[in-house]
């Protein structure tokens, strides 16, 4: 046996011991061997008679906690046992909070230590009721969009979605009292960074780790995110290998469509929104990373991950919201989901990692999506100039500058009016006349800041 979860032995008792079980205390429980080596060799205590006298009256001053001080005899040699269950409530030594994570003992701090105490209190990040934000500052386009998706979705009634806003969002679960819940503003107000730093994505594309070609940042409600995030990299971002089949053209894209859309939804909905850095994907020539902040449930691995296991969301209102909406499962399918997409389209299996609270999901292109590329390269699609190609093509029939403005920005929201005059063939001056038209009329909305934020179009 060597000491794990939910065992440790110590040769002599020292009073830092208590750190060990204070972090049994706030994990699973465990116990405590003193006069054990490392190796759980039996060394023994000379000072057992002191130990079983001191030790109670330590534990429950500095802890709190009232625990069994037990004397063993192994081998002709005496131990001490202390069995630690795990605490209802958060255990502090002196100020700080331990947890026992595998065999080791970890210091809970920052972005930890706070999903930690709300976990202890039978809450989530995602449930916690925000002061000074209303109902009228949700972006009334975003809840209309939802209800759409979650009609279609067959995941609400009709009755359901036809209800007024407030009852509407009390039923989704997204208020505690008076106040609206931090998911309800992730879902659904059209600014979030303003209340939770790191809501957005970005994406660059990278020749190597310290060459950045080029980036984007996708503001917005989560919705918006996922859906502005899969354009981008669709048009802009991604290379299709470009082949025919007779006269069929047939484009082939590095990651399948499906894979892509249930890495950005994991990526998004299941992230750790206390820790204030972005969700980022990476796109290389010969690869594609997405990075979130994350926490596996307790005692999971990746491996554990991969397999089939139960829905345990992170972020079980914004996850609710998203199931509703039709956008994702809630039978823990996710990763399953990812690479079996890849799986039915012949691409490389992407792979999965878990590092100190971070999550990784490589996708490694096809050998052959490479070769068709450098093989015929005048085929392929620009990462650089797709977008304005496709754009181009598409306004020039329009004859106003509003309606091509307009045409302009919906393949490419987050283009700036200077690059938009550019493409029409208009000054900056009428360009932004015409941009201010179609705001005045509601057909025309910017989103986030006025750099790195994105357009909204009014159908």
């Amino acid at each position: 046996m060597s000491e794990h979860q939910n065992l440790e032995w110590k040769e002599t008792w020292r009073d830092e011991y208590l750190k060990w079980i204070c972090a049994f205390a706030n994990a699973e429980g465990g116990l405590l061997v003193i006069g054990k080596n490392d190796a759980g060799d039996v060394i023994g205590i000379t000072n057992a008679a002191k130990l079983l006298e001191d030790l109670p009256n330590k534990i429950r001053d500095i802890l709190g906690l009232i625990l069994p001080v037990n004397l063993r005899e192994e081998n002709g040699k005496a131990l001490i046992e202390i069995q630690v269950p795990a605490a209802l409530y958060p255990v502090s030594y002196k100020g700080e909070y331990h947890v026992r994570t595998g065999s080791t003992k970890q210091e809970l701090k920052n972005a930890a230590l706070d999903q930690f105490l709300l976990r202890k209190q039978g809450r989530h990040w995602d449930g916690v009721p925000v002061p000074n934000v209303a109902l009228a500052d949700l972006n009334a386009a975003s809840l209309n969009k939802f209800c759409k998706k979650a009609l279609r979705s067959g995941r609400l009634s009709s009755e359901f979605i036809s209800e007024p806003d407030a009852v509407l969002i009390e039923k989704l679960k997204l208020t505690e009292g008076a106040y609206l819940k931090r998911a309800a503003l992730l879902l659904f107000h059209s600014e979030p960074t303003h209340f939770v730093t790191g809501a957005f994505v970005k994406i660059g594309f990278f020749r190597s780790p310290s060459d950045l070609v080029y980036h984007d940042q996708v503001m917005g409600d989560l919705f918006t995110q996922v859906h502005q995030t899969l354009e981008l990299l669709q048009t802009k971002y991604l290379k299709a290998a470009i082949s025919y089949e007779g006269i069929q053209r047939i484009e082939q894209f590095p990651v399948p469509d499906a894979a892509l859309r249930e890495a950005l939804l994991n990526a998004l909905v299941h992230r750790d929104y206390a820790v204030p850095a972005p969700a980022q994907i990476r796109v290389y020539d010969d690869h594609l990373s997405i990075w979130n902040p994350a926490h596996l449930p307790q005692g999971w691995t990746v491996d554990k991950l991969r397999g089939e296991h139960a829905s345990i969301p992170f972020n079980p209102d914004i996850a609710n919201t998203f199931f509703r909406a039709g956008e994702i499962e809630a039978w823990g399918r996710g990763v399953h989901r990812i690479f079996q997409a890849c799986r039915d389209a012949g691409t490389p299996e992407p792979q999965l990692r878990y590092e100190t609270n971070e999550l990784w999901l490589d996708f490694p292109f096809a050998q052959s999506y490479l070769q068709a590329l450098s093989a015929n390269p005048t085929a392929t699609t620009d990462t650089e100039t797709s977008v304005k190609t496709s754009v181009k093509t598409s306004v020039k029939t329009s004859v106003k500058t509003p309606e091509a403005l307009l045409a302009l920005l919906k393949e490419s929201p987050t283009m700036s009016l200077a690059e938009a005059a550019n493409i029409i063939g208009k000054s900056v001056r009428a360009v932004e006349m015409a941009s201010a038209k179609l705001v005045k009329a509601g057909k025309l909305k910017h989103i986030g800041p006025q750099k790195g934020g994105y357009w909204e179009i009014s159908e």
